[in-house]
C-alpha cells in the first residue's frame, strides 16, 4: 500500500520549509505577499495561508498584524535550573525561576475538589484508588508565552477544612506547595523528580504552541513531609526545543 498523498498545504509548507532552511530568506526578512506566493505555487490563497500557519506554529515564521509574514528569529533554548534552593524563596518556584531569567511569570489554574485519584496517582500518594483529591491543572507563562504545563494532585485527607484546600485561592494563593503546607503545620523536607522524554499530545501541543508529537520533557514530581508521607504529586510538561533542565545540588562532606 502506497503512502497517502499529502494535502496541498502540506506540500507548500514543505517547500517553504526547504527554502527557509536553505537560507533563501534570512531571519527577520519579510516574505513575499501571500498573493505572490500563491501565484508562484499555483494554489489558492487559503492553501498558502494554511501552509504559512503551519510554519508559524513550528516557530519558523511569525505573522505581524498589518505588516505581513516574517522569518522568525531562531528560538533561544534557555536553561531552567531545578535545585533545593528554589523552594526556599518564600514564593512560587516557577516565579523564582523566571525571575532569575529576567522574565515575568504568570499562570492560569483550574482546580477541582473531590476528584477520585486514578490508580497511578494513588500509588504515588500512598492512598487508595478513588480517594478524594484536589486536582489542579496549570498553564505557566513567561512574558505571556506558554512555558510549561502541570497537573497537581493533593489528597483531601490533608487539606480538607483548611484555608489552603484550593491552591490558587485563600491567603496563600500562588505561594507554592511548600509554603502552603507549612501554613497548616506540614513541613515538606524532600522532593523526588523523575524526568522522562516524551511527545506532545494534541492537547499539550495546543496549550504550549508546539506541534503534536514534538519532543517534551515529562517530570513526575512528588513532595514528601518530614515523616516521609507524600503530600502532593504533579506531572509537569516542558517543551524540549525551548528549555533544557539542569539539576543543581549541594555537595556535603562528612
Amino acid at each position: 500500500m502506497g503512502h497517502e498523498a499529502q494535502a496541498p498545504y502540506q506540500v507548500v509548507a514543505a517547500d517553504l520549509r526547504r527554502r527557509l532552511e536553505a537560507g533563501e530568506w534570512p531571519a527577520g526578512t519579510k516574505l513575499p505577499s501571500r498573493a505572490q506566493l500563491a501565484r508562484e505555487y499555483a494554489v489558492g490563497a487559503n492553501v498558502l495561508q494554511k501552509a504559512q500557519e503551519r510554519l508559524i506554529a513550528e516557530g519558523l515564521l511569525e505573522g505581524r498584524a498589518g505588516s505581513g509574514t516574517y522569518v522568525a528569529q531562531p528560538r533561544e533554548r534557555r536553561r531552567m535550573i531545578r535545585s533545593r534552593h528554589r523552594e526556599r524563596r518564600g514564593t512560587s518556584p516557577f516565579r523564582a525561576d523566571m525571575s532569575d531569567l529576567g522574565r515575568a511569570a504568570t499562570w492560569e489554574a483550574n482546580s477541582q475538589a473531590r476528584t477520585p485519584a486514578p490508580d497511578a496517582i494513588a500509588h504515588r500518594l500512598g492512598i487508595n484508588p478513588g480517594d478524594d483529591c484536589v486536582r489542579t491543572d496549570y498553564e505557566f507563562l513567561a512574558d505571556g508565552h506558554p512555558t510549561q504545563l502541570s497537573t497537581s494532585w493533593e489528597p483531601m485527607t490533608i487539606t480538607a477544612d483548611t484555608p489552603i484546600l484550593l491552591p490558587e485561592m485563600g491567603p496563600l494563593a500562588g505561594q507554592g506547595v511548600v509554603e502552603r503546607m507549612h501554613s497548616i503545620g506540614i513541613h515538606i523536607t524532600r522532593a523526588l523528580e523523575i524526568p522522562r522524554p516524551g511527545r506532545a499530545t494534541q492537547e499539550q501541543a495546543n496549550l504550549l504552541g508546539v506541534n503534536t508529537g514534538d519532543q517534551v520533557l515529562l517530570i513526575e514530581r512528588t513532595y514528601y513531609d518530614d515523616t516521609g508521607r507524600p503530600v502532593e504529586t504533579a506531572d509537569i510538561v516542558i517543551p524540549a526545543d525551548r528549555w533544557e533542565i539542569a539539576y543543581e545540588f549541594s555537595v556535603e562532606r562528612d
